[in-house]
């Protein structure tokens, strides 16, 4: 019988003993990729000298997940959570997880900010759902408004983490809030957005960076083995050409890269065209070492017609079907083809800059 930390927490899964929480929570929290890259992030910090290891509070503790793989890095660490039933759950579990310096607060977020000591760490992840359970994402609907507890928490922490939906339009939440973040980060597990982190230096951690903190956050795009950063200013300044025809190669940005908006960029910086300025796929004669994302080498470019779809199927009935800028979903294209999924050939139905709309035929390297 699987475990019910299995799929987000493997870790946690071989310790005897732990208490499983509601589903609601268990579905909420980070999952182990989200939550050691969050570990990595903060060793970043305090190598850099601009984050302590004295203390660090969690405000929204839920049901620990961030909480017990970040804690560890602090001589104190507080865990705040409103629901009674977590801070049971979590008075039990943090022994088994060897977190004994950890100290467990019932109370609302807000209440709790006042009475905390001077911290390094603030890290807060607002609930994402309203008061009838339906999910929700932009940041002034979330539990609590971190947007107007934001100046309260950068006045008692060196550094202030905000954990956000991966559905928020990341421009409007730059407007939304009170102060610029440093640094946003965008991490995507397994090809999937997960979650934003948007990161916060007071004046002192600014002090004690290496690097000063622009007035344009540095947008961190994190996908598995893919790592790609940049600044807005960066795109909008960015030109990549337009390709006259398909090459030999075929480039689509891993998740977190298309979720950051650098679409004119990652061309630019990687020497390839793009298809059509609102097609996100891109093309050149050669592999591309180092590409975020995924590359294909091309087979054939067909067109819509029966004839030219007739050879395509009399080659294969299965495929990796994936439509890009089309007026088209990929169940209509897969009922109209009668193309089973899967297999080794990936096709692409898109639009060229000539607008016209063509098949991709392509297999992964």
């Amino acid at each position: 019988m699987s475990h019910p930390f299995d799929k987000k927490i493997p870790a946690w899964a071989a310790i005897d003993g732990l208490m499983v929480p509601p589903a609601l929570s268990l579905e909420q929290c980070s999952g182990e990729v989200a939550a050691q890259y969050k570990v990595n992030l903060v060793r970043s910090l305090q190598a850099q000298g601009c984050l302590g290891r004295a203390r660090m509070t969690d405000l929204t503790g839920g049901l620990g997940v961030d909480f017990a793989f970040l804690s560890p890095l602090f001589e104190a660490a507080t865990y705040v959570e409103r629901q009674e039933v977590l801070c049971t759950i979590a008075r039990h579990n943090f022994p088994l997880l060897h977190l004994s310096h950890a100290e467990v607060c019932c109370g609302e977020a807000a209440d709790c900010l006042p009475t905390l000591a001077p911290q390094d760490l603030i890290y807060i992840d607002p609930a994402r759902r309203d008061g009838l359970g339906r999910k929700t994402w932009l940041i002034e609907d979330c539990t609590p408004n971190v947007a107007e507890m934001l100046p309260r928490m950068m006045e008692r922490a060196r550094v202030v983490m905000i954990k956000l939906s991966p559905m928020l339009d990341i421009t409007r939440a730059l407007r939304s809030l009170p102060v610029a973040p440093r640094e946003v980060h965008i991490v995507a597990v397994g090809g999937e957005c997960k979650e934003l982190l948007f990161l916060f230096l007071s004046p002192q951690a600014e002090e004690a960076a290496v690097v000063d903190a622009p007035q344009n956050p540095l947008m961190v795009c994190h996908d598995g083995p893919h790592h790609f950063a940049f600044r807005p200013e960066e795109e909008a300044a960015a030109h990549s050409p337009l390709a006259e025809a398909v090459g030999e190669y075929l480039f689509e940005p891993c998740a977190a890269v298309m979720k950051g908006g650098a679409f004119r960029l990652v061309g630019e910086r990687f020497g390839l065209r793009k298809l059509h300025p609102n097609t996100h796929l891109y093309t050149a004669d050669h592999p591309v070492e180092g590409f975020p994302g995924r590359q294909f080498r091309v087979r054939t470019v067909s067109s819509f017609s029966k004839r030219d779809v007739r050879a395509l199927l009399r080659e294969t009935d299965r495929a990796n079907l994936a439509v890009r800028n089309f007026p088209g979903t990929v169940a209509e294209l897969r009922k109209r083809f009668r193309l089973k999924d899967g297999g080794t050939d990936y096709w692409f139905a898109t639009t060229l800059c000539n607008e016209r709309h063509v098949l991709i035929v392509t297999e992964k390297i």
